[in-house]
């Protein structure tokens, strides 16, 4: 094959590297050369060959991502968002194990503009209601963010 793995980079030109792109952008991952992956990188192979290597981003980074991506989705800060929508956004966030991350919580707080235990009594409040009466944002559950 032709590319990532005999040019020691990955390039877009490569229709296995192209087509992997929107994904491994999607996710916040890297794409790298073989020569190039660490321990914990994904490997790639393809026709018999490490085609390439992919970097996934820690965590943390994750939780920025989404929270950059649910600014961009509502076309302002979160912060300035209506009580219902920080709430639903929460549970977005909780459904996506965002407040796994270690200070996760507090970060979501921060961007909010709300306190760590404002998040906590939003999710409080999703564990007492029952499933019915708790209305779902198609494009935070969906993972469009």
């Amino acid at each position: 094959m032709s590319g990532a793995a005999d040019k020691g980079t990955a390039p877009d030109d490569d229709p296995f590297t192209a087509a992997l792109r929107p994904l491994v952008d999607a996710v916040g991952g890297e794409i790298l050369a073989p020569a190039e992956a660490a321990p914990g990188d994904v490997m790639l192979h393809w026709e018999g060959h490490e085609a390439l290597a992919v970097r996934l981003p820690q965590l943390a980074e994750s939780l920025d991502r989404i929270l950059t991506a649910l600014e961009r989705q509502y076309g302002e800060p979160l912060a300035a968002l209506d009580r219902r929508t920080k709430q639903e956004i929460v549970r977005g966030l909780e459904a996506r194990g965002a407040f796994t991350v270690r200070h996760g919580v507090e970060r979501a707080a921060r961007a909010l503009g709300v306190s760590r235990f404002t998040v906590y009594n939003y999710l409080n409040r999703q564990s007492a209601a029952p499933e019915s009466a708790v209305p779902e944002r198609a494009a935070v559950e969906d993972g469009e963010v």
